[in-house]
């Protein structure tokens, strides 16, 4: 009789593979969270993103999280990077998994212009990982608690690691299929032209092939990396093509933890037994590690189907958030609506130039307002591209207003922005009283449609322009 083909799924996902390639996988990100906190502290950016503003952007459902005070906030990341060091360790790794994520969602939940792709991908990968049994080979806890010790992983845990990875290499490709990137070459033209003075290599970057070949290799790789890394006949080859793409982008732009957060996320394609393989070849034994390393029983629980229903939802709303920007129509990235949380990684430069009109119908007056007023420079940097950042601090400007004693006031915008090097546009209907307006899920029809036309090919000395008013 012919087994159920849900049960064979089942049986392959509850499959025991090797506890190398995933306890490797634990250590780096352990590793990657404690490294990225003691950065935040020892570069003073704790006070600068959590300490200095005076005024915080949330993300939608979320305006009810406090940011806290220094140096409670100093706290909360001396917490990070000794919890970091806990996971990487393998000590009371479940409680300190879950506090690990806690706290990394709260620093990143703070102010949405500290929004990061790659620090979005490792709360995704803490929350995976309370749900693996990571911690019981290899780790503190398997030498504290011997009886809970496993020579084997379940599979399941392999695939749906390199299923999340897969999905942001994917969808940064993806992003990149749109005629600036491949039939213009921008952004990288302008970002490119921007850094001619670097030693060597840095005469090319001002001709304008080189933009285009960096940018079709850039949309060549996301797209198809992952292909490359799950066939084993290239696996190692494609992980040496990781590595070499992601130390030139670190090495050309200043893109912090991304490079290693990616490098260390592709080793869960490798075969689950190559720190294993790797031990044996630097110790010079027969391929096997010592016996202070090896565990001593296997998990051998069962995959229920309860599990897979679980796997399965999570699963689909990777697939499906990142192909929400498409029900808004138009050029996301110009709206922006659907832009986060769907890995369109480097994908656009904007520049925007933004003024508030706060006007007084009882008094007959009008202020014109800069953000900059309520704003660090970073946070307008990211304001001036961004539609529901823009809102946010209408409605805080109209509030301030009226502690000033201005109840009538109306707040409106000079939103002019410009996408990949084109000519600055109008983005908010300057008509709309934006601080009576809210941004959730819906369509927002006071952001008018993106400029018609190509972009312009830009030279070097313009680009550095533009790109140091970015702030890239």
């Amino acid at each position: 009789m012919t087994e159920p083909r849900g049960s064979q799924l089942l049986r392959a996902l509850a499959a025991p593979t090797d506890v190398g390639a995933l306890v490797a996988f634990r250590i780096a990100l352990g590793t990657i969270v404690s490294v990225s906190a003691i950065r935040f502290l020892a570069y003073g950016w704790v006070d600068e993103l959590f300490v200095q503003p005076k005024f915080f952007f949330k993300y939608w459902g979320f305006g009810w999280v406090p940011t806290l005070p220094a140096p409670w906030i100093h706290g909360v990341f001396v917490a990070l990077a000794v919890l970091g060091a806990c996971l990487a360790a393998g000590l009371f790794y479940r409680v300190v998994t879950v506090l690990t994520f806690v706290l990394f969602a709260y620093v990143n939940l703070c102010d949405v212009t500290n929004w990061l792709n790659h620090y979005y991908l490792v709360g995704l990968l803490l929350v995976l990982a309370a749900f693996m049994p990571l911690g019981r080979a290899w780790s503190l806890d398997a030498r504290l608690f011997p009886k809970r010790r496993v020579q084997t992983f379940p599979a399941w845990c392999t695939w749906v690691l390199r299923f999340q990875v897969g999905v942001v290499y994917v969808n940064a490709g993806l992003a990149k299929a749109t005629t600036d990137w491949l039939l213009h070459a921008q952004p990288l033209n302008i970002w490119l032209s921007a850094r001619t003075s670097m030693p060597v290599i840095g005469a090319l970057f001002d001709e304008r092939w080189t933009a285009y070949a960096f940018s079709w290799a850039g949309f060549l790789f996301d797209t198809f990396i992952v292909v490359f890394l799950l066939w084993r006949r290239t696996r190692l080859f494609a992980y040496a093509v990781v590595i070499g793409f992601h130390a030139m982008t670190g090495m050309m732009f200043p893109i912090g933890m991304f490079p290693y957060i990616m490098s260390a996320s592709a080793l869960v394609f490798m075969d689950s037994d190559w720190p294993r393989r790797l031990w044996a070849r630097v110790r010079r034994v027969a391929a096997r590690v010592p016996a202070a390393l090896e565990s001593d029983a296997a998990d051998s629980r069962a995959f229920r189907p309860a599990y897979a229903y679980v796997l399965a939802a999570f699963c689909a709303a990777q697939v499906l958030v990142p192909l929400r920007s498409h029900l808004y129509g138009g050029n996301v990235l110009w709206h922006e609506q659907g832009m986060r949380f769907s890995w369109k990684v480097m994908a656009r430069e904007k520049n925007g130039s933004i003024t508030y009109l706060v006007e007084s119908p009882s008094e007959k007056r009008t202020w014109y307002v800069t953000p900059r007023r309520y704003l660090t420079d970073r946070q307008e940097r990211e304001l001036s591209s961004q539609p529901d950042l823009i809102v946010q601090l209408a409605h805080h400007v109209r509030e301030d207003f009226a502690r000033r004693g201005h109840e009538d006031v109306r707040v409106r915008v000079e939103a002019l922005v410009s996408l990949n090097g084109r000519s600055a546009a109008p983005m908010i209907d300057p008509s709309v009283d934006v601080s009576r307006v809210d941004v959730g899920l819906a369509k927002a029809p006071f952001i008018l449609p993106a400029p018609d036309g190509p972009p312009i090919h830009l030279k070097a000395a313009w680009s550095a322009r533009v790109a140091s008013r970015s702030g890239f």
